[in-house]
Order: C-alpha cells, then structure tokens, then sequence
C-alpha cells in the first residue's frame, strides 16, 4: 500500500493493442498529471521511478456479447499481455465500473469502438461504466493524453442516455470547457453541438412541479437530480424554453410576492432572470438578499447576483462585497469566484483583485488565521486561486 498511500497522485494506465498478433495487447503506467508541461518544470514531478502495484480489470465486448471479467496485476512500467477473445471487431474496457483509482486510456482504435457500442446499444455497459468512460476521456484530453474531439464524439449518444451518474460526469466536464471556448471565435459550434445533445432529454424530463399546497411533487432522488442536470445545461447553454421558463418563474415571484418556484431549480432559475431581464430583477434579488435568514437561500441569492449581464452591476457588487455589514467576510471571496466565472465579468474580477489585493490578504488571513498557522501562506493562495481558475 505505500506505492497507493506515500507516492504522490495517482497513475494512467494506457492499453495498446498490438497491430501484429491478435489477442496481445501492451499495457503500460504512468504518473498521470493534468499539465504535462509542468513536469518538465518541477522536479518533484519528473519522478519516472513511480510505479503503481495496480488490479487492472478488464472486459471484451462486441455489439452482441461481453465477456466476464478478468483481472490482470500491472507492476512494471510496461507488460505484454495475451487476450482471449480479443478480435479486430473487438472492444477492451479496463477498470470495471471505476473500482480502482486509476484513469485508462487506449488506442484511438478502441475508443472508436467503444463510441459506436455506446451510441448503438449503451446499456451493454454499465451505468458506472459510461460515467467512468466519459469521466476518463474528458480528463485524459484535458490533460493532452487524447484528442479533445474523443470526449466529445463519446456524449454523441447522450441523448439516449435515461441515468443521471453519465449526465453528470459530463456537466461536470463541459462547464470548464464550455469557459475555455467561449471567446472563441467558432464557439456557437461547440454551444449547439452541446444544445443537441440536451435537447430531447430536456423535453422528456421537463420541469419539477409543486403541488397545490405548494411542496414538490415527489419523484426518486435519481430522478431529480437527472431532471435538475438536464436543466442547469440547458439553461447554461441557452436552450431558449428553458430560459422562457425560468423567466417566467421569476416574473411570477416578483409580481405575486410568492415564491412558487421548486427549491431543487431555484438557484438555476435566480442565475438565469438576472442573466436575462433587467435590472428590476437584479434589485428584486438584491433586496430578497438583504431580507431573507435563512443561510443556504442568501447563499443562492448572493450567487445569482454575479450571473449578471449588466457589467455596471457587477462592478458595483465586486465592491459592495467589500463591506463586511453587507455581505460577510467569508463570502466576499465567493463573490470575486463566481464574478470571474462569468464572462461579462472575467476581467472585471481580475481587475478588481489586482486592486483590491491588499485589502482581500488582510482579509483572508484574518478568516483563515489557524490554516495558515498551521498550513503557511499557502493556504491563503489556495483560497485565492479559484479566482485565477477563471480568468
């Protein structure tokens, strides 16, 4: 367990079928790190001695069967392997339903026939198995260990997809993503390609409703949480029914008073009226801020309040999120965060903790004393980095 619990981070493993002699395959390991660049710059990074003792287990697959599974123990850098029933139709999957902590890579062969599996019948794998596939590509081409088209040729199937452990291994993956090509120029591409995907499961699912004394109409937890994650994309990337509906959930709760909406959407719906309507709904949410006690509800509304597209707005939040009798110290950082993350604020939060440096390290080391007792500055820069993340 010391390679596991004393060596740093954790490995790749990569399969590789051999293009000479069926059933063989070459599977190598190594140190796996999202900036590759970075090992060339850090010596502690450069360790190629890192060897993991890993339980690699692993399936083969056609459009008709699966086979059982099999383990096979990797110790060395790189192994040869023989395969049975691994054929040129064939499709390997290694780390059955994400049991070992471990990424696996493959052959741009193999990830194309596990693409076509999914998208032809994707219920042969398993729910942990296509969360883990998609989890895997999308970190594996963060990192530069796979082509970014990979990933997303893998979500073609989406669509079809009825569980939410799959829906969510991708959201989590496309909200970087979708904030690294938004100022690109042909970024309408990837937000459509992303809106197809959405779309009929969007419609499907539909929206959470109350019943007529107000509470949720009940569904499995599972259910929900697809059904919210179905939504926040949509609304993320501008599906216009989603943005009609969350309209109108709010022009409902300002001219009412009454706020009708599902608690399980109400963070969705506050980010995506102030986002589109004017100014009023920003005020409303601001005063709906200032009035409420309760402590996840103020969370949500302070977080809506940066969804702006009102630089103006923003700006005048960055600095009222200075004053610790308006918003609380240790939310004045998430204010900065969540500005940042938006891109008609990017610059503005920047520019605002260039600024306001001085003030905001004070600030934190007060907040954050015993961390940085125990844990030196580099506490304080951790905190702070979210920031950078974004810009």
């Amino acid at each position: 367990m010391d390679q596991w619990t004393l060596q740093m981070g954790y490995p790749v493993i990569t399969i590789l079928g051999n293009t000479t002699a069926e059933n063989r395959i070459v599977i190598t390991q190594q140190h796996f790190i999202y900036d590759i660049s970075a090992k060339t710059k850090a010596l502690k990074l450069q360790n190629n001695s890192y060897l993991w003792q890993i339980p690699l287990t692993i399936v083969v697959g056609n459009r008709s069967h699966v086979s059982s599974e099999a383990i096979i123990w990797v110790s060395n850098k790189s192994e040869h392997h023989r395969i049975t029933y691994l054929d040129k139709g064939s499709w390997l999957l290694g780390n059955i339903n994400q049991t070992g902590y471990f990424r696996v890579n493959y052959d741009l062969r193999n990830w194309r026939l596990l693409i076509d599996q999914l998208i032809r019948n994707h219920e042969v794998l398993s729910v942990s198995n296509r969360a883990g596939l998609i989890d895997d590509a999308f970190s594996l081409a963060r990192a530069g260990y796979l082509p970014q088209n990979i990933p997303l040729e893998i979500i073609r199937y989406l669509s079809e997809e009825k569980d939410f452990l799959p829906w969510h291994a991708a959201s989590r993956a496309l909200y970087p993503l979708d904030k690294l090509l938004d100022r690109m120029e042909n970024y309408n591409v990837f937000n459509e390609y992303i809106l197809k995907q959405v779309a009929a499961t969007y419609i499907k699912l539909g929206w959470p409703k109350n019943n007529f004394n107000g509470s949720l109409v009940q569904a499995s937890y599972q259910h929900e949480e697809l059904r919210r994650e179905v939504i926040m994309l949509a609304c993320s990337f501008g599906n216009k029914h989603c943005h009609q509906q969350a309209s109108t959930l709010i022009s409902d709760w300002i001219s009412s008073n009454r706020n009708r909406i599902p608690l399980n959407v109400r963070d969705i719906v506050y980010c995506t009226g102030v986002s589109l309507l004017d100014e009023d709904v920003w005020e409303f949410i601001w005063m709906k801020f200032h009035s409420t006690t309760a402590v996840s509800e103020k969370k949500i509304l302070l977080e809506a309040l940066t969804c702006s597209d009102d630089r103006n707005l923003l700006n005048r939040l960055l600095n009222l999120s200075l004053n610790s009798e308006v918003v609380l110290d240790q939310d004045a950082i998430d204010v900065i965060i969540h500005v940042a993350r938006n891109p008609h604020g990017r610059d503005l939060a920047w520019k605002f903790f260039r600024d306001k440096w001085k003030i905001l390290s004070t600030s934190c080391s007060k907040m954050y004393s015993q961390d940085i007792l125990f844990h030196g500055e580099n506490s304080l820069v951790s905190i702070l980095e979210n920031i950078l993340l974004c810009i």
